[in-house]
């Protein structure tokens, strides 16, 4: 009982304070992003730290039902998978191969299926009148070993590696084996305080490396910023005697003075954007998705005009499979780009005016 209560107030103690310390992170940094992902995992440590209050009322004998202590400890533990998992879409680096799945709105019903069977089948032996002590912590076990740790170590693997932190990486994978182990001495009456104090200390520290990881990354690529960008438009003829639509881009973060090549219609209505800005009314118009009116005149016809112009250019400063959504895709578009808050379904270029060098470009050569 000893042990049991010295990890219980371990427990409640160091993942409280771990999961108030991500949450700070979160206030400071993620807050300002719009990223929940720290949130998510913030609550996930907590999901530990109340377990360890679980584990004190035990030892204490305030609750002596095994059945219901098991039961509360594997719906903490659910908690704890289910927030992990919420928390992967929101994680800057996610491997190609799992993204389609991650990154899609039905994610959030794929985790909340399983783990809703789970909580009831849970909830339904806590309070039954046979004893299920013994059984009752299976399906949370299942519950991390089939969905939340496969999903977890390929993801923490390519974070750290993306970001060339390649020992972090093999470090996560370690973790990851040890919360196997622990996770299988659950279904067993062996001791398990020791391969659970050791996975959650060093998951909590894996979290935290994620944290600075993140915070290394936003130092080393800052985000660009509408006031310091630079456009330039030329059409010239190359040695084939085929016109090159080009841009020439300046203030982009860590780039040199860059001369993107863009095929005609990114090309054109890019111009058309700059050649608006310049006028008295700088905002295009995008055509409403179900507008099926053929009189009807838009400058846009739909959004994946602009993901065109934004993928084209990024593919040229950042290399086609080197750039990400999150990190780049978005707060690029930000800064190229800016929607109306006062009329829905109008855009413009957000560079300054000053900004843009449209001399070089013939009009005569340009069809909108």
């Amino acid at each position: 009982m000893e042990t049991q209560t010295f990890f219980g107030w371990w427990q409640l103690i160091v993942c409280l304070f771990a999961a108030t310390a991500l949450l700070s992170i979160w206030w400071h940094l993620g807050r300002k992003q719009g990223d929940r992902g720290q949130v998510w995992l913030a609550m996930s440590v907590l999901c530990w730290s109340l377990s360890g209050g679980v584990e004190i009322l035990e030892a204490e004998n305030i609750f002596s039902d095994t059945t219901v202590n098991n039961g509360l400890r594997s719906i903490l533990s659910l908690l704890n998978s289910f927030f992990i998992l919420l928390s992967l879409p929101w994680f800057r680096h996610i491997p190609k191969s799992i993204a389609f799945l991650v990154n899609s709105p039905s994610w959030f019903y794929l985790i909340l299926f399983p783990f809703l069977i789970c909580l009831f089948a849970t909830l339904g032996m806590m309070f039954s009148r046979t004893n299920f002590s013994g059984f009752i912590s299976s399906l949370d076990v299942l519950y991390a070993l089939v969905p939340t740790l496969p999903f977890l170590a390929w993801i923490l693997w390519e974070s750290f590696a993306k970001r060339q932190l390649r020992l972090l990486s093999w470090l996560s994978l370690t973790c990851i084996l040890f919360i196997v182990v622990a996770q299988i001495l659950k279904l067993s009456p062996s001791n398990q305080f020791l391969f659970s104090g050791i996975f959650k200390t060093t998951l909590i520290m894996l979290f935290f490396a994620l944290a600075m990881s993140w915070v290394k990354e936003l130092v080393e690529n800052p985000l660009p910023l509408a006031d310091k960008l630079y456009l330039s438009f030329s059409i010239t003829k190359n040695d084939a005697n085929t016109l090159e639509r080009k841009v020439i881009l300046e203030g982009y973060p860590n780039q040199p003075k860059r001369q993107l090549v863009l095929s005609r219609a990114p090309f054109e209505l890019l111009l058309k954007f700059a050649q608006k800005k310049l006028e008295k009314d700088p905002w295009l118009i995008i055509k409403p998705k179900n507008d099926k009116r053929s009189n009807a005149s838009f400058d846009i016809s739909d959004h994946n005009q602009i993901k065109r112009i934004v993928t084209a250019m990024l593919d040229q400063l950042h290399g086609k499979d080197d750039w990400t959504m999150e990190q780049h895709y978005t707060p690029f578009r930000n800064a190229l780009l800016e929607l109306s808050s006062e009329k829905e379904r109008r855009i413009r270029l957000a560079i300054p005016k000053e900004q843009l060098d449209l001399s070089e470009v013939s009009l005569q050569e340009v069809s909108f």
